[in-house]
């Protein structure tokens, strides 16, 4: 019983020499910083300036994956992932887990652009790399798990880590006709103006797919720069941004909005939008609406005939949806007709409810949307 008890004492002060990672606290704007830079610092001026007690060398070793969680006291949820937290120190020898009291540290608060609590950021080599926002353990935990197991990337790679992220920030705006990155899902806007536009495009019958944004903070940054647009929501169309949510309003208000943006059919409208024969527009329309979860791919579940197919159907796997297919190998005249009446000419296709999600692009960006959210 005292171990355990030293045991769990050291994961909550970070102190002690066992292989755990280090849990600490910075009640400072200068304590916070002095963590982000521990891989350039000494271990003497480290402990001095952000724990009271000696903390091993062993510890700061190589460490540079630090994840800070911005908490309050008066919010059970705070506590609770603060116990996440040290249990995750417990496993991760290379990762400092740092507490810093929300409130108690404005100054940081703003700079990251804290609203609520918890919420966690990532940062190695003293750069914010990610973000989560919310008491979700099993998302903190794989991404403390994918953060720490990935090789840190040297200072002198920023300008190819640019280019990879621009190639990424430019697949992204281009993943849907138009693309609305906003903070949250249209099921669950996490702000007014994001809440705004969705109403908007939403009464226009606008067909769009959406990115959250908190859900990845390198793009959440990147992409401010990418369309040299400081704020969001953003909306793309064919790849281009539109604007903001005050342009959207301008659109709407002059009448242009519908001509900018592709417009959505219900399904009982598109027999008329449907230029093939209306048995196979109801031959269709049945196909999509077979199961809540609908995949028209190149093979089935068992054996995917195409390396799509075979990712579209690792990343449903994973998310633990229940789903059916059809092969379109194996009837051309469903094959080509899809094409037409979903106006989404490649393969593989998700339908969810009956409505087009999209393809394989779109549910990498959307997998955790069609898991938790549409079915």
């Amino acid at each position: 019983m005292a171990a355990a008890a030293a045991a769990k004492a050291e994961a909550e002060t970070g102190t002690g020499t066992g292989t755990g990672g280090a849990l600490l606290e910075a009640t400072s704007a200068g304590h916070f910083h002095d963590v982000l830079q521990q891989p350039g610092r000494s271990v003497g001026a480290l402990s001095r300036n952000v724990c009271t007690a000696s903390v091993s060398p062993l510890l700061f070793c190589h460490r540079f994956l630090v994840v800070v969680h911005f908490w309050a006291p008066w919010a059970p949820q705070c506590v609770q992932m603060n116990t996440v937290m040290a249990e995750l120190a417990k496993e991760h020898p290379r990762v400092t887990f740092v507490k810093l009291e929300a409130e108690a540290v404005p100054e940081v608060s703003e700079k990251y652009e804290i609203t609520s609590v918890p919420t966690f950021l990532f940062f190695k080599n003293s750069q914010k790399i990610d973000r989560l926002d919310g008491a979700h353990a099993p998302e903190l935990t794989k991404k403390v798990q994918r953060h720490a197991s990935s090789v840190t990337v040297p200072p002198n790679s920023n300008d190819s880590s640019k280019e990879d992220l621009n190639a990424r920030l430019k697949k992204l705006t281009n993943a849907a006709p138009c693309m609305l990155f906003m903070k949250g899902t249209p099921q669950e806007p996490r702000c007014g103006f994001s809440r705004q536009i969705v109403e908007i495009l939403n009464k226009h019958n606008i067909v769009y797919s959406s990115f959250d944004i908190f859900s990845d903070e390198e793009v959440r940054q990147g992409l401010k720069t990418y369309s040299n647009w400081p704020t969001y929501p953003q909306l793309y169309v064919a790849g281009e941004l539109v604007g903001g949510l005050d342009i959207i309003k301008e659109l709407e208000a002059s009448g242009e909005l519908d001509t900018v943006c592709p417009k959505t059919h219900k399904l009982e409208d598109r027999y008329g939008a449907f230029s093939g024969p209306i048995e196979l527009a109801t031959r269709l329309k049945d196909l999509i609406n077979k199961a809540s979860v609908m995949l028209f791919m190149k093979g089935n579940k068992q054996t995917a005939k195409c390396g799509f197919s075979k990712q579209i159907i690792g990343i449903l796997n994973n998310t633990g949806v229940d789903y059916d297919t059809f092969d379109i190998l194996e009837d051309e005249e469903v094959r080509q007709g899809l094409k037409k009446y979903s106006n989404w000419p490649t393969y593989p296709q998700l339908y969810v409810k009956g409505e087009l999600i999209g393809g394989l692009d779109i549910v990498k960006v959307r997998k955790e949307l069609v898991g938790e959210k549409y079915v």
